[in-house]
């Protein structure tokens, strides 16, 4: 069974974001980029099934500039068998949308025949956690979102799957193909050794377009202008709880 895995080119988690002067979009020239952290997430957990032998390949794909092709390396380095990157360079102002990365992942999907899709169930710079949802109604497999623990039978085809729910956990069964998408307690990442990540740098990453794809990954969402939040006002020390209150109710309006 092979298992695709889908990952993304972020701005690394301790890097501070900034606004183009432009406000355009977020700068991201000389700025440190890295995996997002919940498809690290789902590398790893693709890994550990193989090793536990419910898998015998793993494929990393990505949508994304040239550059991108250093994530698909830092997997790679992980353990991953093989690499796909759809070449894509954005439009700041028009960004790519889950539901184009979805279609670009249906395509991938069928043409590699995985026996399961494992995503991050979000992104750290967007947050849409969208695209797990919309590639499994597209190819109309089962999903199981927010996993936090993975098992597979090979022999019945079936994946259970313990998710996080607002009042605890909740384990479903999917037979397979199935898409998952991982949650933040599923596992450790594992680091990429020196050695490994030399390897990486001389394997061959397979390239392709969404044309080649025959996918539209044109987008209807313009942005018109980007933003920092406002900065947070000084905090003000006060004397007793009856001032706290007062501010509450009169200035802050919230009582």
């Amino acid at each position: 069974m092979k298992i695709l895995v889908a990952v993304k080119r972020v701005v690394d988690y301790a890097v501070k974001v900034r606004v183009r002067p432009d406000r355009t979009a977020v700068d991201t020239a000389s700025v440190k980029m890295s995996m997002n952290p919940f498809c690290e997430i789902a590398v790893e957990e693709a890994l550990r099934l193989r090793e536990a032998g419910a898998a015998a390949e793993v494929i990393a794909a990505t949508v994304g500039p040239a550059q991108a092709a250093d994530t698909l390396r830092t997997a790679l380095a992980m353990g991953a068998d093989r690499a796909v990157h759809v070449l894509h360079d954005p439009d700041p102002a028009r960004p790519l949308l889950p539901l184009a990365v979805a279609k670009v992942l249906r395509a991938l999907a069928l043409q590699e025949n995985p026996g399961l899709v494992i995503l991050g169930k979000q992104a750290i710079d967007d947050d849409c956690n969208q695209t797990g949802q919309m590639l499994a109604a597209l190819l109309n497999w089962p999903q199981g979102t927010f996993a936090s623990k993975v098992i597979i039978d090979k022999d019945k085809q079936k994946a259970t799957v313990e998710r996080e729910v607002d009042g605890g956990t909740e384990t479903i069964c999917l037979d397979l193909p199935a898409v998952i998408t991982t949650d933040l307690r599923l596992n450790q990442p594992r680091y990429a050794t020196l050695p490994n990540i030399m390897k990486a740098k001389s394997k061959v990453i397979k390239k392709v377009t969404p044309s080649e794809l025959n996918v539209d990954i044109r987008s209807d969402m313009e942005v018109v202008q980007v933003d920092e939040p406002p900065k947070r006002k000084a905090g003000v020390i006060l004397s007793s709880v009856d001032e706290l209150i007062d501010k509450l109710k009169n200035e802050a309006r919230v009582l």
